[in-house]
């Protein structure tokens, strides 16, 4: 008979089973995750994971949640400490490149990899957070050029397309080298080629 787990607190093994779903994201070979696995890394029965989210998908929707929370209060935080455009867009590409490194199994999640086999709502809010931050890098992009540190003529919204799209290249490269290769290697030489 399997040893079980202690008892959590209320609203503690929602946290345990997120952060479980998010260590089990980590491991290089990818492999889908089932509630099955992860009841079994947790020591408690699937039934217990359903009295906590109603569904796998509801998991997911977890921890898209803390990202988008993480990584939104991040961006404020920074737009809110420094008025120059340029800096805020050399803040927050490093922020989101962080973050990745620090999270690998969340990273799993923003590029879409461990939602391949989950409900189309899971990916279309991870496509909303993305534009959300595309937004943003835009929005300094055109502080930027307010300030005149970029010419008046900068295209904003391109720009920030080009970032996201480094951004997004650099999480799926982590991923894909099974988090080998750091998301932020090279990145002070790369950033001024992005901004300026």
């Amino acid at each position: 008979m399997r040893a079980r787990a202690p008892r959590a607190r209320p609203g503690e093994r929602r946290i345990q089973i997120l952060q479980t779903l998010a260590l089990m994201l980590e491991e290089p070979a990818g492999d889908r995750v089932t509630t099955a696995a992860l009841a079994a890394r947790l020591r408690v029965s699937e039934a217990a994971l359903y009295r906590h989210f109603a569904s796998k998908a509801q998991m997911f929707e977890g921890l898209i949640e803390f990202i988008e929370s993480t990584i939104f209060g991040l961006i404020n935080q920074i737009n809110a400490s420094h008025e120059e455009g340029l800096r805020q867009l050399r803040d927050v590409i490093v922020m989101l490149l962080g973050f990745a490194e620090r999270n690998p199994g969340m990273t799993r999640v923003l590029i879409g990899d461990a939602l391949v086999t989950e409900a189309d709502r899971l990916q279309d809010r991870i496509n909303q957070l993305i534009d959300r931050i595309e937004a943003s890098l835009r929005q300094s992009f055109r502080m930027a050029v307010a300030q005149g540190a970029l010419p008046a003529d900068t295209d904003g919204s391109a720009r920030a397309g080009v970032v996201m799209a480094f951004v997004l290249g650099r999480w799926l490269r982590y991923a894909k080298s099974g988090f080998k290769r750091s998301p932020v290697e090279a990145l002070d030489q790369q950033i001024p080629v992005l901004i300026t």
